[in-house]
Formats: structure tokens, C-alpha cells, sequence
């Protein structure tokens, strides 16, 4: 009886590894056997000969995307509007290279079914040639992970997925430049911080920052192109912000600051102002008023120090060809000759010399004085751009620290002791670089 059973289940194992063996085996067969174009594309457009495209949903207006003869896009209806150049970038590319997941249905008898007659959305694209095709796109299918699709002209009804509708048919809202100030971060020349106590002008040359207004004076380049980035990366929240009652609360908040912005393209404002708690922004760029962050506007409320230069030298990370530092009794000359340092004919350890240059380098005031420069009786020099500029630096002391003037300039700087002591104490340890061994 036990070898009846066990002949039994060795019979009924062998059968179950031969169906998967070939179930295994046939599948790729099977496959393979499809037609090659159950999955069609439904587009295949050259992106860059798009020249405007039309949005129709039946219970909005029409949105029109026109591409302006810069090669830039615009919104030129309902009304025109600046628009979001990298979200239209998106709906062009979903747009031209559109494949479907399958054909449902080759000739439909009722496209009702599908949400096609009307359909949720048509999307009319023309081309340079004036050539243009319709897109529809109907009802999302019950799994919810495709939407039904067809071109105007082509009886199929395909499935697309649904990101690509959403992609293709985003709202007006989406399409708009939602920033305040729309120029480019790259190209600002200028940028003006304008309050009723005081404004503030910035110019720029090349990656430089300068304070230009109330007076001409060293700008933190780092600080400034901060606040630059901050501005041009303010965006209005279209969708949340109510219009009347943001223009209401405007009109009868506390006026804060206004920021001025200019590149080539021109200059662009931005005013912000208080109510209770909130800030709100209105811009010439941008139509209507909308409720702003308040970092944007809290980084805009600093005083003029704030933006100022507080380091001594402007040397960077430039390795200097020349320093020269003077202090009481003692001197020290050293001058760079490709990789080596050299003092009075004498090669220099490089790993003494270092931390001078770092010192130097980061030689920074913690605040700014009126007065206090008596008898100057420490003085840097440093070298760079080989040998096309110089920085001269005149320290005396001042109580326990120090006050220090750069040369041709007026403004004294506060240094506290420490900042000064161990520079000096670092100078003492030069040392000749270490004779080579034979």
C-alpha cells in the first residue's frame, strides 16, 4: 500500500514539473506571438518645431502657448501671461515622443465610454508648417493607472498612463512664471534695497559685488549673490492666495522694503508690505498681490554693515606671489617662486608658510568703527594676481584689540586680538626648508 502511494506521488510530481517546464518554455513563445504593434506610438513630433499649443477643457477657458519669435514661450491666452518656461518644456516633451501602453478598441462604436465624446481634454499642437493634430484624452480606466486616449483623425482608442495627461494638460496656473522678480540670476547688474531710513544700491563687475549706495564701500560678494539668489527665487502661491483679500490687505498694511532688480532685459520691482503677521508682495512682473514668505522679506530687513566686506584681504584662495609683514622689530619677506617660497635668498618650508597664507586669508573685523586708528605699528602686505596687485594693511592696537585700515581706504575695522596675536605667532615659526639629503 505504502509503494501504491508513493508510485502514486512520484507520477503526480513529474506531471507538475512537466506543465511548469512548459509553461516556463512557452510564455517567451507566446509573447513573441503578439502583434508588433499592440503598443503603437502616438506621436512622434520634432519638439523644437512646435509653435504653439491649445488646452480646451469644457468648463475652463482655452490656454494658448505661443512661441515667441526669441524662441521663449508665452501664454497668449485666456490672457497673456509670462510663463513657466520649464513647465511647458515638460508638456513638449510628453507631447512629442507620446507612446501608448495598448489599443482598446481599434474601431469603438461609442466613444462615450471612454470619456472621448467630448473628451476631458483636447490638445491642438501646430507646427512651423502650420500642420496641426488633436489629442483627446478621456476618462482615467478602472484601475485608475491609465487614461483613455485618442487622435483626432485615428478611430483607436488607446491608454496612455496617467502621468502623461498630467504632464500634457496642466492648468493655467501651472504655465504661469509665478516668480516676482523674473531675471536672470546670472546677468543681475544691479540690485537697489529701498526703505524709508535708507537705500541701498548694489552694482556688480563681473562676480563682484559692490556697496555703490549711501556711499561706495566693499561688498560681501557671498552675502549680496545670497540675497540675489533669495529675490529671484521668490515665487507667488497662485493657487492658495486669494485675490481680493490679498490686494485688501496690501493696500491697508505698513509698507516694509522694495527691492529693484535689473539685467539686460531691464529692471523689475518688488514691494513688500505688512499686515498683522503676514507679508504680502506685489511685483511689475507679476499681476495681482500675494501672500510672501517671510525669510524673503527678513532678508531684506539688514542694514548696510551687513552687506559690507569684513575681510582685509581680497586675495581668495589665489596662492599671493609676495608677503611681506612688519611688526615692531621684527620683518618678514617672503616671495613665492612657481611652487617654493623663498626669504632672503633662503628656501622656506612650505608647511610653515602655509598657515600664514591661511591667517591672512582669513584675517576678518567682527564690526565696524567710527574711530580709534592711532600709531599704526603692525603693517601687511600682500602680493597677488602676479604682481598686478597689492594689498597694504595698517593695524594699530586699541585697548586689548586692534584697529586696522586697508590702504586708500577710509573705513576702520574692529579686529579682536586673538585674530592679530596668532598671525604673529605664526609668522614667528617660519622655518628654511630642510636641507636635502644625499
Amino acid at each position: 500500500m505504502k509503494l501504491r502511494s508513493l508510485i502514486l506521488a512520484t507520477i503526480v510530481l513529474a506531471a507538475l514539473v512537466g506543465v511548469l517546464y512548459w509553461s516556463n518554455h512557452r510564455k517567451p513563445t507566446d509573447e513573441a506571438s503578439k502583434p508588433s504593434d499592440s503598443a503603437p506610438s502616438i506621436l512622434k513630433l520634432d519638439e523644437a518645431s512646435i509653435t504653439k499649443v491649445e488646452i480646451k477643457r469644457p468648463d475652463t477657458e482655452t490656454i494658448v502657448l505661443s512661441k515667441s519669435s526669441s524662441g521663449a514661450w508665452e501664454i497668449s491666452a485666456p490672457k497673456n501671461y509670462r510663463a513657466d518656461q520649464a513647465n511647458i518644456s515638460s508638456t513638449l516633451s510628453s507631447l512629442s515622443a507620446l507612446n501608448s501602453q495598448r489599443v482598446v478598441d481599434d474601431k469603438p462604436s461609442d466613444l462615450k465610454q471612454y470619456g472621448l465624446n467630448p473628451a476631458g481634454v483636447e490638445v491642438e499642437i501646430t507646427e512651423k508648417d502650420n500642420k496641426s493634430q488633436k489629442l483627446l484624452l478621456g476618462d482615467t480606466n478602472p484601475t485608475g493607472n491609465s487614461v483613455y486616449t485618442q487622435l483626432a483623425g485615428d478611430p483607436r482608442v488607446y491608454t496612455v498612463p496617467t502621468y502623461n495627461k498630467t504632464s500634457i494638460a496642466k492648468t493655467l496656473n501651472d504655465y504661469r512664471d509665478k516668480r516676482f522678480l523674473p531675471v536672470s540670476v546670472d546677468q543681475v547688474s544691479r540690485l537697489n534695497i529701498i526703505r524709508k531710513s535708507q537705500t541701498i544700491e548694489f552694482g556688480r563687475t563681473k562676480d563682484e559685488w559692490q556697496i555703490l549706495q549711501p556711499k561706495p564701500m566693499r561688498a560681501d560678494s557671498t552675502q549680496v549673490g545670497n540675497l540675489v539668489e533669495k529675490l529671484t527665487d521668490a515665487r507667488a502661491d497662485l493657487n492658495t492666495s486669494d485675490p481680493k483679500e490679498s490686494a485688501s490687505a496690501f493696500a491697508a498694511g505698513t509698507l516694509v522694503v522694495s527691492a529693484r532688480m535689473t539685467d539686460p532685459s531691464g529692471s523689475q520691482e518688488l514691494q513688500i508690505k505688512k499686515s498683522k503677521d503676514t507679508y504680502y508682495g506685489k511685483s511689475t512682473a507679476l499681476e495681482g498681490v500675494y501672500k510672501l514668505n517671510a525669510d524673503v522679506a527678513q532678508s531684506l530687513d539688514k542694514s548696510v554693515d551687513d552687506f559690507r566686506n569684513k575681510k582685509l584681504f581680497d586675495f581668495g584662495f589665489s596662492d599671493p606671489t609676495k608677503v611681506e609683514i612688519h611688526s615692531g622689530t621684527k620683518s618678514y619677506d617672503l616671495t613665492r617662486n612657481q611652487h617654493d617660497w623663498w626669504s632672503n635668498g633662503k628656501k622656506m618650508d612650505v608647511d610653515t608658510v602655509a598657515p600664514v597664507l591661511s591667517d591672512l586669508r582669513d584675517l576678518a573685523a567682527d564690526k565696524f568703527v567710527a574711530s580709534g586708528f592711532t600709531n599704526p605699528t603692525i603693517e601687511f602686505a600682500v602680493t597677488s594676481e602676479d604682481g598686478k596687485h597689492t594689498e597694504k594693511v595698517l593695524i594699530a592696537k586699541s585697548g586689548d584689540d586692534y584697529i586696522a585700515q586697508r590702504e586708500n581706504d577710509p573705513t576702520l575695522y574692529h579686529v579682536a586680538s586673538p585674530s592679530i596675536d596668532d598671525l604673529l605667532k605664526t609668522a614667528d615659526n617660519l622655518k628654511p626648508a630642510a636641507a636635502p639629503t644625499k
